[in-house]
């Protein structure tokens, strides 16, 4: 770790490992910030970018389906009427969870969101949403979508009836006790104390640095918080909720929160080759690296975040760096990520 920060692998990062009943490694390394200097802690708040799909948008769904509010072969058009009439109408919460709906990956809407008054924004990024055209029949394609996770996240909040971020936070970090996992509206007036963040870009177009602010630029648009990102979290807060669900998988003592079978359901491969809302390892070349078992889940966020769960040796490994600080052209952790995977796997055998 000391090495790829001396590479310009990334600035920073915090690296937090656990077997079934210790926590093995959990240190800092490098800044959080390079000018002016500070120092990475293990306290340091992250922006988790896509880590908000499983650990936020994802176990919102889950608790929905245990509620028998939500189903995963519902379609989205009878949740959402305005998809009536569209080519998505029949794509159900399933496929937008496994990334196999025929959304494409990606649309830069900030673009035209930008000039949208700020309240109209979100309601916006909506009508943007209802025309944007599936590229395969839904079932049939893996394309990894942050677009699906952005109507999940619309889906969910016409379901419960409430903000995505007050759901998550409300049904699932506050009764676990999780401080320091957030959203952080930008309109929000809820006075913030002082919080160790890891900056992130230098960005081109806010002419700012980013320091507590989300990363995604279809995210900030819209006010901050989306289904497909903006989550905010310590290395810790990840592990306690990591290890509830595993310890939920295994029938351990948890706080029944989850559902061991709906739990499970959700971490099962699916033909798309992920599991429902979490990625899972697939050979050669996982980020992974080469020695968690097929019986596991993890996911990456692109500012440098990521964690991998393997279900059946109850390791668990979060590695979150601010990779994209100052700029999100360094992408040298791709190569670093399986090494150190490896790494640490090799060392617990």
């Amino acid at each position: 770790m000391r090495r790829a920060v001396s590479e310009g692998i990334f600035p920073g990062a915090v690296l937090l490992v656990s077997n079934e009943t210790d926590q093995v490694i959990f240190d800092a390394y490098g800044v959080a910030r390079i000018d002016p200097e500070r120092r990475m802690t293990r306290e340091t708040v992250f922006d988790l970018a896509s880590l908000t799909k499983p650990l936020a948008t994802t176990l919102g769904a889950m608790i929905l389906v245990q509620r028998g509010e939500l189903s995963l072969d519902q379609e989205i058009g009878t949740i959402v009427p305005a998809f009536n009439g569209t080519d998505k109408e029949r794509v159900t919460i399933k496929q937008l969870l496994a990334h196999n709906s025929g959304l494409p990956d990606y649309r830069p809407y900030y673009k035209r969101l930008m000039t949208f008054p700020p309240e109209r924004r979100k309601e916006g990024l909506e009508e943007m949403l209802l025309p944007e055209r599936l590229i395969a029949t839904p079932g049939t394609q893996t394309v990894y979508s942050d677009i699906g996770f952005m109507i999940l996240g619309w889906v969910m909040e016409v379901v419960s009836t409430m903000p995505l971020n007050l759901f998550i936070e409300e049904t699932i970090y506050h009764p676990l006790g999780l401080q320091n996992l957030f959203f952080l509206p930008l309109d929000s007036e809820k006075p913030r104390p002082h919080i160790d963040f890891a900056v992130t870009e230098e960005c081109q177009w806010r002419k700012k640095v980013l320091e507590g602010e989300v990363h995604d630029d279809n995210a900030y648009a819209i006010g901050g918080v989306a289904g497909h990102t903006g989550l905010f979290g310590t290395a810790q807060d990840i592990h306690r909720l990591l290890v509830e669900l595993l310890n939920t998988y295994h029938g351990r003592p948890n706080s029944g929160l989850f559902h061991p079978e709906t739990l499970r359901t959700f971490f099962q491969r699916q033909p798309s080759g992920r599991a429902l809302g979490f990625d899972t390892p697939t050979q050669p070349g996982s980020s992974s690296g080469r020695h968690f078992s097929e019986c596991s889940v993890g996911h990456l966020g692109y500012t440098g975040t990521s964690f991998w769960i393997d279900l059946k040796r109850s390791i668990i490994v979060i590695l979150l760096t601010n990779r994209v600080h100052p700029t999100r052209d360094n992408d040298k952790i791709k190569t670093f990520r399986p090494i150190i995977h490896d790494a640490v796997m090799e060392e617990l055998e």
